[in-house]
């Protein structure tokens, strides 16, 4: 595995919850989601991702462009 991959696959310190590192990673692999996707891949509730989403997006970790979720 090459630095650029590495990098691109760790997960913030900052991140704690292991709810919210889940969603991170899969949106780190699938370079951006929407809700019902992340549900589909992840069998977590909406209100779930919604919540861990808002958390992110408060770290600005992660960024909503029309309804797809991406990090940043």
């Amino acid at each position: 595995m090459q630095l650029d991959e590495r990098r691109r696959t760790s997960i913030p310190n900052a991140i704690t919850s292991p709810r919210a590192k889940l969603v991170y990673l899969c949106l780190l692999v699938t370079d951006g989601a929407t809700v019902t996707e992340l549900q589909e891949i992840l069998s977590l509730t909406k209100i779930t991702i919604l919540s861990v989403l808002d958390s992110l997006t408060e770290l600005e970790l992660v960024t909503r462009r029309d309804r797809v979720y991406a990090c940043v």
